[in-house]
């Protein structure tokens, strides 16, 4: 062998591995909401993730701006997906220069045009707004925070999506019969057409807790909690052992059917279990097992059984628990207490 030919097949299997490593694992995060009235400073839980948990949580979503965590994060490696609240979203579709002060007071304070300072990788138009009074408001908000983006030199650090819940979807069962519901299907088309054109994915939320405890006649536990060893649907020429990749490729067969293309980008914004509030559907053991295979999942294997080149970066929910949310398996969903206990093993 040639010291020619060594090189290029040295080449060859580190652009394989390479390849190798994007398709086959993903990124799990955290989600970090604020609605409880004993949680540490922001400060605080920002050097809890980057010092306590440093490697374990790479990613962290914030639901809305909270400067003081945007100043701590400037200093660490966490990548951040950072929120718009909900009620500025008319302000931030009616007006370019609103969308540019947004960016001026929330982003660009905390990070250079070379990316150095907050690792901003997502801003979200909106957290399941859709349908509802401001799903109107997303696109056009989208549209002028992007443009805000471009002239600020970010947008090769900084992609601008939305979020939404599996409530847009009018079918999602066989998957493959995916489809936006009619009340919301042309904002959904014009949404995920704008975003395959600037190579964005769509952020969603995606909860087989809820889709469990609301049929568990017909859904069972081990299905939802990715323990069954058999495959539970047939759709086809795709087999699914577990119900978080049939909601997921449900939403792959929407998106689909709007663009006519498999080329398409999706990232969860949300998903767990909760421990408590609910019983017996909410439990130590059931979130315990979900929320670990949910992660190992994400880490360890590729996209879904329709999209199996799919990068499915994951964000648990959430980090807290959170005693101002509503009563019940809301206040539950923490894989930490607020003195920075674990609630389960989990990170």
């Amino acid at each position: 062998m040639t010291p020619t030919s060594a090189l290029w097949i040295l080449l060859f299997v580190i652009m394989a591995m390479s390849h190798h490593s994007e398709v086959l694992g993903a990124n799990v995060g955290i989600n970090y909401g604020r609605i409880a009235n004993d949680l540490p400073s922001p400060k605080r839980v920002i050097e809890f993730l980057a010092r306590d948990l440093q490697y374990k949580i790479p990613m962290v979503r914030l639901f809305d701006p909270e400067p003081e965590a945007l100043a701590a994060l400037s200093e660490t490696n966490l990548v951040v997906s950072l929120g718009t609240l909900n009620e500025d979203l008319s302000q931030l579709a009616s007006s370019i220069d609103f969308a540019r002060e947004w960016l001026n007071k929330y982003v660009t304070p905390y990070m250079d045009s070379a990316g150095n300072g907050t690792k901003f990788r997502y801003l979200t138009l909106g957290n399941e707004v859709i349908p509802g009074p401001f799903a109107e408001n997303v696109l056009p908000a989208m549209k002028n925070l992007q443009q805000a983006v471009v002239e600020a030199k970010l947008s090769d650090y900084i992609q601008v999506s939305t979020v939404v819940s599996a409530g847009v979807l009018g079918s999602s069962y066989p998957p493959s019969t995916g489809v936006f519901a009619d009340n919301v299907a042309g904002i959904m088309s014009d949404i995920v057409k704008y975003l395959h054109d600037n190579n964005a994915p769509l952020l969603i939320n995606i909860y087989p807790y809820f889709a469990y405890i609301s049929d568990t006649e017909h859904i069972s536990l081990d299905y939802a909690l990715f323990t069954s060893k058999q495959p539970v649907v047939i759709d086809g020429e795709w087999q699914y052992y577990n119900l978080f990749d049939a909601m997921v490729d449900a939403f792959v067969a929407a998106m689909v059917k709007v663009i006519g293309s498999e080329d398409i980008k999706i990232v969860v914004a949300e998903s767990g279990w909760p421990s408590a509030g609910n019983e017996p559907y909410s439990n130590f053991e059931s979130a315990m097992t979900y929320n670990n295979n949910l992660k190992n999942r994400i880490q360890n294997q590729g996209g879904t059984p329709r999209k199996p080149d799919l990068n499915l970066d994951t964000y648990i929910f959430a980090l807290f628990n959170e005693n101002q949310k509503p009563a019940g398996a809301e206040q539950h969903c923490g894989s930490f207490y607020p003195n920075l206990s674990k609630v389960y093993p989990l990170w």
